[in-house]
């Protein structure tokens, strides 16, 4: 059922950005330029090979490209990949050796943490195609119960709980269709800090898993492709990521209960609300929690029976499309574009290492002048930076090659802080899908959004690096 006081259907991140001035041909042809005169450019210097020139320019293109905004997110990936090839790949070229070395940019769609990541795009959606996320976020928000400071905590902890598992745009959905009853009718501040409430713990939620949003994985792939010896598994991730996030999450909730105050009066749950039904047969419900807790309980225990995580992925993706849990049409549904992006991003930090770019850029830069502290404080601002005027899978895939290589010794130290600053980044109403779902409610404006992104923006500067100087010394020397 909807009301005059349901939410309106949030627009996609892609209809929001359509209303920017400049048409995407100017911005186009203007991000090819800026990349052909900057290759060109710093192609002069000696210390800069041919295969490292071509890898500047894609780069450049890349990051120029996803700034704009010319072209699809999605569509830069793949579109990276098509240049490694012919520009890189090309038999007898800069970089090739044989006529088979192109295969080797298009392995990255192959990557282990495509699948990770797929199977955790197929575990949203059958948790969505039995009504199971949705009931269990009902049934917890009740046992909160109705007084207004125990529902903005219980929708912040479903919220944040979700998005670890499930993507935040999935859960922000979600959420704002769950509370619409509850606040029917209510127009107080306190009905727009559940709304802010519900953006900034899905965004910070992702942070605390592997499989939460994409920069955590780009950030280990990162690690992994600089030094194998150096594995982050999904339990050691839950210890790095999640206390931090927990934290600034508790933060914010003291701080909207005090500036978004509710009226005396309790919430209203609808007694007679019908239950969440399907026409799936009762088995259905059953087998997908038992599922779910059998691919996290293997994620969580990898590094004891040494499956990888990425072959665990498997288990949901087997089990739910041989019973027709999902179908054609729900396995069509499921966001590739996501993958192509990851893929793409995966490409460009091989590339960037493999040709030398990223050292050669490393030397450019003034790194005597930041000490191991100042140079992760460094990197987090610019993540966060860049994060809200693009995805936060964008950020990542162009910094974190280059974080890696600054590290010198202990990439973890810079790449982590990427991860982090790329999910902090929600100051503007289209920084984040949350963001914008959020806004389209009519329910926060600019300036309620901006003043909550500032404060997440100092918040987690502070409490994850010195969470990260603690934990990652302990965590790195255990990992192997």
């Amino acid at each position: 059922m909807t009301s005059a006081d349901d939410p309106a259907p949030p627009p996609s991140r892609a209809v929001l950005h359509a209303a920017k001035p400049g048409p995407r041909t100017l911005r186009l042809i203007g991000a090819l330029l800026v990349a052909s005169g900057g290759s060109w450019w710093f192609g002069q210097s000696p210390d800069l090979t041919p295969a490292a020139t071509r890898a500047l320019f894609i780069l450049v293109l890349a990051a120029g490209l996803w700034l704009t905004e010319a072209i699809p997110p999605f569509a830069v990936g793949i579109l990276v990949i098509a240049l490694q090839i012919s520009l890189l790949g090309r038999p007898g070229g800069v970089f090739a050796e044989t006529d088979r070395d192109w295969e080797q940019f298009v392995y990255v769609i192959g990557h282990p943490l495509i699948w990770l990541f797929f199977g955790g795009f197929v575990m949203a959606a059958a948790l969505a195609r039995c009504g199971l996320d949705r009931w269990l976020a009902q049934t917890v928000l009740r046992r909160f119960g109705s007084r207004p400071a125990g529902f903005m905590v219980g929708v912040m902890t479903v919220t944040f709980g979700l998005s670890m598992l499930i993507s935040n745009t999935a859960t922000t959905a979600m959420m704002l269709a769950v509370v619409a009853g509850p606040l029917a009718g209510r127009r107080d501040q306190f009905a727009t800090g559940i709304f802010l409430a519900i953006a900034v713990a899905a965004n910070l939620g992702g942070m605390g898993s592997l499989i939460g949003t994409p920069p955590n994985a780009i950030a280990v792939g990162a690690l992994a492709e600089s030094d194998p010896a150096t594995t982050i598994s999904f339990l050691q991730w839950l210890a790095i990521g999640l206390p931090p996030a927990a934290l600034t999450c508790l933060c914010l909730a003291f701080f909207l209960l005090r500036f978004y105050p509710a009226e005396a009066s309790p919430l209203r749950w609808s007694a007679d609300e019908p239950p969440i039904e399907t026409n799936d047969p009762s088995w259905y419900r059953p087998l997908v929690a038992l599922t779910m807790l059998v691919t996290v309980g293997l994620w969580l225990t990898s590094q004891w029976h040494q499956i990888p995580t990425a072959a665990v992925s498997f288990v949901p993706i087997v089990v739910f499309t041989t019973t027709g849990i999902l179908g054609e049409q729900q396995i069509r549904g499921l966001s590739y574009d996501v993958l192509f992006l990851m893929a793409g991003g995966l490409a460009l930090g091989q590339l960037v290492t493999q040709t030398g770019l990223s050292q050669w850029i490393v030397d450019q830069l003034p790194l005597e002048a930041f000490g191991p502290l100042g140079l992760a404080i460094a990197v987090m601002i610019t993540s966060i930076v860049l994060s809200n005027l693009m995805s936060n899978t964008a950020t990542a895939n162009i910094l974190m090659p280059l974080a890696v290589t600054m590290a010198l010794g202990n990439a973890a130290e810079l790449a982590v802080p990427i991860a982090f600053g790329c999910s902090a980044a929600m100051i503007l109403p289209v920084a984040t899908p949350p963001n914008a779902m959020v806004y389209a409610t009519g329910r926060c404006g600019v300036g309620e959004l901006r003043k909550v992104g500032f404060l997440v923006a100092v918040i987690i500067p502070l409490v994850g690096i010195t969470w990260l100087r603690w934990v990652l010394p302990w965590m790195i020397g255990t990992s192997g």
